[in-house]
């Protein structure tokens, strides 16, 4: 992708763009298998570490050496598999409840720099004037040019009520600024739902966290009991960059019928060959009731839209594309990110772990997402204008070492997406002084669109890509749009990518 961004995470999550994680603590001693250990090579290793600690211009100390040793061979993998050492690993731990300390902003590297993609509302960064589009140039006075996206995170992260002094540069703002942001507890809300208008609800899931399931169950059922004539449900899976699988699987069944196929996994081992049911043992985390038991039965049937985006990750994917196929539901809105990977939490220490890519995942239709995403049945801009920050966005097939498709060839696919530096610069020049969309609100196109979907109004579609075949129109169980209901608008876009 040459300049364009390089990566995604969290301050404070370190997330690389979703993470559809089964958490499992096991030993290790017994995956070893039966193969032989290449002892050649092993010796080399030995004698490189024996060469440092005996040649090194300073003394290096046995357990960062080793550690960066591990660290270095998983990450040189895939862009998702990753060494957790004890201060990883205890914020790895955080992600999944939904808490960390931090500032509060997705980031992505551009040009060497740390790229705001977007502060979350109300956190430090958020309060501190921090805004989407903005480039941290230095981290308490450290340039950021030749940090990785990890470095400069670590930099970011810190105690409670400490402070981390930004150097923040503005396109269009003459010279760069320092603020100074206190780091804090942030707490992220997993679901959110409210009625747009009468008959109308949406529900927006921000992250899949081990109480996604219980929150989305009460959000649906609070919902129902104050409108019980539902006739259209938005659920909002854009900027989601995963999560946790069982709470994915959950989400699915909420909607789909008993016992339904929601996704498939095939890796090297047998137990990463799986199938995974809409039944509590594949979702519930905890134990106790059903959360899903008592929800209205209008859930099964009520019209549905699924907004995505490129920042629509992994287990978002594993809910868009169940829906996609079982027809329960239009998804509109962009392409998605496209990791189609499953990463299993191996405990090396009662400290420490290894995030391992374990499996590819599969829609139940067989369709394999991985580097490709899940290609929306009606393709609707962020804006009337264009797509926003989705045209620049990274994608998993621009990350260095990813996962192929099997399915497909992911390298032609992804030769489509133009990468000339005047379109990037010509997209980012009118992204400028763009407000961030406030996923919800008067303003959302997208969400405008959605309902007018539910309404047989037009819906105004994303103007057709050339090196794209165009899909078929798509349509909501029990509703038959009109040809005259959607319209492909000519007029300007952002560059697609």
């Amino acid at each position: 992708m040459g300049k364009k961004l390089k990566n995604l995470g969290l301050i404070g999550l370190g997330m690389v763009a979703g993470v559809a994680v089964s958490v499992q603590y096991s030993a290790l001693a017994q995956k070893g298998g039966d193969a032989p250990l290449p002892l050649d090579e092993l010796r080399q290793l030995a004698d490189v570490y024996a060469l440092i600690k005996s040649d090194y211009v300073e003394k290096v100390d046995d357990k960062k050496l080793l550690s960066d040793a591990i660290a270095g061979m998983v990450n040189s993998l895939d862009p998702h598999s990753v060494y957790l050492d004890q201060k990883d690993f205890a914020e790895m731990r955080e992600e999944v409840q939904g808490r960390f300390v931090g500032l509060g902003i997705e980031v992505a590297m551009e040009d060497g720099y740390v790229k705001i993609v977007s502060p979350i509302e109300d956190s430090p960064a958020y309060r501190a004037g921090i805004k989407a589009g903005d480039l941290i140039t230095r981290i308490d006075n450290v340039p950021v040019k030749g940090l990785s996206l990890d470095d400069a995170i670590k930099r970011m992260r810190g105690e409670p009520h400490s402070k981390v002094m930004l150097t923040i540069a503005r396109r269009g703002a003459d010279t760069p600024w320092v603020v100074p942001v206190e780091r804090e507890e942030i707490k992220v809300a997993s679901v959110k739902a409210k009625m747009i208008e009468p008959g109308y609800a949406w529900l927006r899931i921000n992250q899949f966290q081990e109480e996604t399931v219980d929150d989305v169950a009460d959000k649906l059922k609070d919902l129902y009991a104050r409108n019980p004539n539902i006739k259209g449900l938005v659920l909002d899976l854009r900027n989601d960059p995963g999560g946790l699988l069982p709470s994915a699987i959950g989400v699915s069944a909420a909607f789909l019928p008993a016992n339904d196929v929601i996704v498939s996994t095939k890796g090297q081992l047998a137990e990463s060959n799986a199938t995974f049911y809409g039944r509590r043992e594949f979702y519930a985390v905890k134990p106790g009731a059903d959360p899903l038991a008592k929800l209205p039965a209008a859930l099964k049937t009520v019209p549905m839209v699924v907004l995505v985006n490129t920042g629509s990750a992994s287990a978002s994917e594993i809910v868009a594309g169940a829906l996609q196929d079982y027809k329960r539901a239009i998804v509109m809105g962009s392409q998605t990110f496209g990791k189609g990977s499953v990463q299993t939490l191996r405990q090396l220490t009662p400290d420490t772990a290894v995030k391992l890519t374990t499996a590819r995942y599969f829609t139940p239709k067989g369709r394999s997402i991985q580097a490709l995403g899940i290609v929306p049945d009606l393709k609707v801009d962020e804006t009337p204008e264009g797509d926003g920050l989705n045209a620049v966005r990274v994608r998993e097939a621009d990350l260095d070492h990813h996962l192929t498709n099997e399915a497909a060839d992911s390298k032609s696919a992804n030769a489509k997406r133009r990468d000339e530096l005047e379109e990037e610069q010509f997209t980012m020049a009118a992204l400028k002084n763009e407000k961030p969309i406030e996923f919800g609100g008067k303003d959302d196109f997208q969400l405008t669109q959605a309902l007018n979907h539910f309404k047989g109004l037009k819906v105004q579609l994303a103007k057709a890509d050339p090196d794209e075949d165009k899909p078929a129109p798509a349509k909501l169980p029990g509703q038959e749009p009109k040809p005259a209901e959607i319209k492909d608008d000519a007029r300007p876009s952002a560059p697609k990518r």
